[in-house]
């Protein structure tokens, strides 16, 4: 039997970014990486979007938009290029009125972006609607999202199989055009077995075709397994990050993937050797940059306080600015 192709986007240039270094990073210094990710083949790239969009201006002095704009050119014109928008609030930090819900799909079309993953962190599916529906009619494909966690012990009620296929059918049901799904574990807490069951239900509930990705975090040291388990329960897509900022807070590496898919009915089909020199052209390229070391480890508490991997060092950092770092562990006991 043939093996089932896994798609993957990267995410090293976006979440990598944002779980590792808080988002801080020029545009100057990256883009020979991009470059030797193509060379690589890997063409579905994270581009933009989420943190990645207010720190280019609150720490590097630098337009987001221009940002997108040498991405794609370094990209090529074959490329995916995904960012990521919080429903309603898109890339600001409160809600925003419809008229920049709007204009926020018009600019990123206009600066080389292919594809929106769209999400409420509380499932709300009325903040997904309209800001969905003017990602589909401005051009771009819609990532809609289910985002998911897994529940400290001792709290029920929420974050099971059941709770997300409600939030599919009101989605279903609310007609919100989109192109894929994705179920979304910001911070990496999710359990294998809940990942399986609720991939398998998305798919059998999904129209036919509709592309089902899955992403989470290697905060809580889960990352490998649950997405096994998303990938034998029917995910057609995954998130996979390239060193130095793969693992730990962000998502598993290419490599380290590819491994654990090794002699089974899966591949991603990839030549692993140009994948490996990418990375070596990456890992040049940051060279200088300040690699927090929380930022490359499994945090064993983070099942009993999630945190999401992309939240996990910008706050870090900032404490680190204030000289206040030695209090984390009463922001996460909190």
């Amino acid at each position: 039997m043939a093996e089932k192709r896994i798609d993957v986007m990267v995410t090293a240039f976006r979440d990598g970014f944002q779980s590792v270094y808080g988002g801080r990073v020029l545009t100057r210094d990256f883009i020979p990486a991009v470059e030797a990710a193509v060379d690589a083949g890997l063409l579905h790239l994270e581009a933009g979007g989420g943190a990645r969009f207010q720190s280019l201006y609150f720490y590097c002095n630098e337009d987001a938009f221009e940002m997108m704009d040498a991405f794609r050119r370094a990209a090529g014109p074959r490329a995916d290029l995904q960012t990521l928008a919080r429903g309603i609030n898109v890339v600001g930090l409160e809600s925003q009125s419809s008229d920049i819900i709007r204009l926020h799909a018009k600019l990123f079309r206009k600066h080389g972006i292919t594809t929106i993953r769209n999400f409420d962190a509380l499932n709300n599916v009325d903040n997904l609607d309209f800001s969905g529906r003017c990602i589909v009619e401005e051009g771009l494909r819609h990532e809609i999202c289910i985002s998911m966690m897994g529940l400290p012990p001792g709290l029920s009620g929420a974050h099971t199989p059941g709770f997300y296929m409600k939030t599919l059918r009101d989605i279903l049901d609310a007609g919100i055009p989109f192109h894929s799904l994705c179920l979304k574990d910001a911070s990496g807490t999710s359990t294998p077995r809940n990942v399986h069951e609720t991939v398998r239900q998305a798919k059998a509930m999904l129209p036919e075709g509709t592309t089902l990705v899955f992403h989470t975090h290697e905060t809580a040291g889960t990352s490998i397994a649950c997405y096994l388990a998303a990938i034998e329960g029917g995910a057609d897509a995954i998130d996979l990050s390239l060193s130095p900022v793969s693992g730990g807070t962000c998502q598993p590496d290419v490599v380290a993937m590819w491994q654990a898919l090794r002699d089974s009915d899966y591949t991603l089909d990839l030549d692993i050797k140009k994948v490996l020199e990418a990375e070596r052209i990456f890992k040049d390229c940051m060279k200088e940059y300040f690699l927090p070391p929380e930022a490359r480890r499994v945090e064993p508490v983070i099942p009993f306080s999630p945190m999401p991997g992309g939240a996990y060092t910008a706050n870090t950092q900032m404490m680190r600015d204030n000289n206040v770092l030695d209090r984390f562990p009463e922001v996460i006991s909190a």
